[in-house]
């Protein structure tokens, strides 16, 4: 199976790539090694050719000569050892490169940790405790959005602050998507905030910022999205400064830890939250 190319370059001297992946599970693990890889090479089109939920012999074998005949790369996850030899051997065999992507962080654990690893085909997605805590997390964090429920915020793991439009709801998504029950508060000028706020002791509370310019050329862009004009003060440069001026003021008297997130993705933004989370949950553990 086919899927689409990953972002490419603007650039005009392209070199084409043809990425076969091959995985025994559903493949997001490698889909996602391969991306982050990729974009290390931006002058290069990777056209991507998937094959997931690979069980047998003849499905490895076909990737093989597909990968052959295009001339293409194998990066593939195989933990059944009959796959493995398979393509490890047909790749040999037909001369393709085959990378296992796993098995230099897997050898190097199993040696640390003095014991095999377990060979289960796509185990970090059984339906284990961690997977019913991720859609727990999300129906909290989905029923907490935008200031709703205050009276449940004590429940949170992580209580999220910022203007209109600094990203809040789809930060608080990617967080849910790792466990974290993620309530977001907007911070309105002139309106004050939940009083549970001020008694919340275990929740860690973050705030998030941005630049006015950038703030402005957002808010402009989804008034648009919406058919609506662009002359109020949500827009309005001075308003906006003096708005995430106030904010900014209101986050540093509470003691809350601000993130900029200007030039931030929503994954670096989330990657932030949860370096703080950690600390604080190590500091907890710890003591001092």
């Amino acid at each position: 199976m086919e899927s689409p190319s990953f972002p490419l370059s603007t650039g005009t001297d392209i070199t084409r790539l043809h990425l076969y992946l091959v995985s025994d599970a559903t493949g997001e693990t490698l889909s996602s090694i391969a991306k982050a890889a990729m974009a290390q090479f931006p002058d290069v089109a990777a056209l991507v050719h998937v094959s997931f939920m690979t069980r047998t012999t003849a499905q490895v074998e076909r990737a093989l000569c597909a990968a052959a005949a295009a001339g293409g790369v194998v990066l593939y996850t195989l933990v059944n050892p009959e796959l493995r030899a398979a393509m490890d051997q047909g790749a040999a065999q037909q001369k393709v490169p085959a990378i296992n992507v796993l098995d230099p962080v897997i050898h190097a654990l199993a040696t640390y940790l003095g014991m095999p690893a377990k060979s289960v085909p796509g185990r970090q997605h059984a339906l284990d405790a961690e997977y019913f805590k991720r859609i727990d997390a999300m129906n909290f964090t989905l029923a907490h959005d935008d200031g709703q429920h205050p009276q449940d915020l004590y429940q949170a793991d992580v209580v999220i602050l910022g203007v209109s439009r600094t990203s809040k709801t789809p930060t608080s998504i990617y967080l849910a998507n790792r466990g974290l029950k993620t309530a977001n508060i907007p911070v309105v000028p002139n309106l004050p905030l939940p009083e549970q706020l001020a008694e919340l002791k275990s929740p860690l509370v973050v705030a998030l910022t941005t630049s006015p310019d950038r703030l402005v050329q957002i808010r402009k862009h989804r008034l648009l999205t919406l058919g609506e004009h662009d002359r109020t003060e949500y827009v309005d440069q001075q308003a906006v400064e003096e708005e995430l001026l106030a904010a900014r003021r209101l986050f540093v008297r509470s003691g809350w830890p601000v993130i900029d997130v200007s030039r931030r993705s929503i994954e670096e933004t989330a990657a932030a939250i949860l370096n703080l989370y950690y600390d604080r949950l190590h500091l907890r553990t710890e003591g001092p």
